[in-house]
């Protein structure tokens, strides 16, 4: 299970850059990969460092020195926000080892804090930075799409009900997971996001995403929110955009091109992670999740995320028009394919007429129906009605 499914092109960045950034919230992971690159390597070859650590920190008080006694050697450098004047350093660093003869494999850089890092990194690092995505556990990851149904159904309903978090889905039962979630929530809002920075009481914070989780899936309303918050939309705006930046939010944005229709334009709204979702909700196994009615919407944002991760390059966003033409999910390749997806939790589900107007509209070439379906059939005007496990391996055959 240690063996993520990226490390292969992890691999492969690092030797193609100076430096490759590897993001993912907290508890996904990083670190794990990080620490079996380095013991795949000799000490000689490979050196890890914990910038949460004081002692890794004061390593680097004279950072061009420390890390250029480091030449030839991979450096990891973990949770590497903590010191945003580093890539400055970096830069200069990268490139005197570069004249001298190394061009790839410099740096691993670890970040739990997106938008800070690629900030950073894109006005410090241009051209010389790689940036890679660890997600939770993806479905692919643990469960053979040519599995026996009924033990392929179980394993992904856990991973539904727990979430993605490698502790979470293999904690000894659902009522240890949900304990997991439910104290690595209090940590990321106690104490994680509070050394980021940002002065959030945490009690506004959990409310917030509470209410995200409440409404999961649906089309953002800031003044909604705010109201029920009694804070400014500003302030809402600014809450969700840290949440979208520590990668425990997702903000989906509408579909931009000019058809000549009313188009939503607001953004949907996603709580990133299943398991985090029923967290927050109190709701603690299958049976609950099934009672709940953010079934539907739960199962949507965790199929969302699968598609999207076996998607990394295309545009992802969702269609609406006033008249009722509607997608859940529009992505667009930078060749200008376009797929169509709805996402249903149904076991014989149904696309609406709004789906194939919407089709039309975008100019799909593929069109998708997910759900829970035993094995993949087609249906009338050429969409593919697919189980998610699927789906997955087709949206990577299209990119290929």
């Amino acid at each position: 299970m240690s063996e993520r499914l990226i490390a292969p092109e992890l691999d492969t960045l690092l030797a193609e850059f100076p430096a490759v950034v590897l993001l993912g919230p907290r508890q996904v992971g990083k670190t794990t990969l990080a620490l079996d690159l380095v013991r795949a390597r000799d000490e000689k070859t490979a050196l890890y460092l914990d910038l949460e650590l004081p002692s890794a920190q004061r390593q680097l008080d004279d950072a061009e020195g420390f890390l250029m006694s480091h030449a030839q050697r991979l450096v990891v450098l973990d949770e590497v926000q903590r010191l945003p004047g580093l890539f400055a350093v970096l830069r200069g660093v990268i490139d005197q080892r570069r004249r001298a003869g190394e061009q790839a494999g410099q740096f691993l850089l670890l970040g739990s804090a997106s938008g800070a890092l690629l900030g950073q990194a894109s006005e410090s690092l241009a051209g010389r930075i790689a940036t890679l995505e660890l997600t939770p556990f993806q479905a692919r990851e643990l469960i053979r799409v040519d599995a026996v149904v009924s033990e392929r159904d179980v394993a992904y309903n856990r991973l539904w009900v727990r979430g993605g978090f490698p502790l979470s889905w293999l904690a000894a039962s659902d009522a240890a997971s949900l304990r997991w979630r439910d104290a690595f929530i209090s940590t990321y809002l106690e104490r994680d996001i509070p050394a980021l920075g940002p002065r959030i009481p945490a009690t506004t914070l959990r409310r917030l995403w509470t209410m995200l989780a409440h409404h999961q899936g649906q089309l953002l309303n800031q003044a909604q929110l705010a109201a029920a918050l009694a804070v400014s939309g500003q302030s809402v705006a600014r809450y969700i955009d840290l949440l979208c930046d520590l990668m425990l939010v997702r903000r989906l944005p509408a579909w931009s091109g000019n058809v000549g229709k009313r188009l939503v334009r607001a953004p949907k709204v996603y709580v990133r992670d299943s398991g985090l979702v029923h967290a927050l909700l109190g709701l603690r196994d299958l049976g609950s999740v099934l009672a709940h009615p953010i079934a539907g919407a739960s199962w949507e944002g965790l199929v969302l995320e699968q598609l999207l991760a076996a998607a990394p390059q295309a545009q992802a966003s969702f269609y609406r028009t006033s008249h009722g033409a509607e997608a859940d999910l529009v992505l667009t390749w930078p060749s200008g394919k376009t797929c169509v997806v709805e996402i249903k939790r149904s076991s014989a589900p149904t696309v609406s007429r709004g789906f194939h107007q919407a089709a039309l509209d975008v100019k799909a070439q593929h069109k998708l129906l997910v759900a829970p379906v035993e094995r993949s059939y087609a249906v009338r005007e050429g969409i593919e009605v697919m189980h998610p496990l699927q789906a997955v391996a087709y949206l990577a055959q299209l990119f290929d």
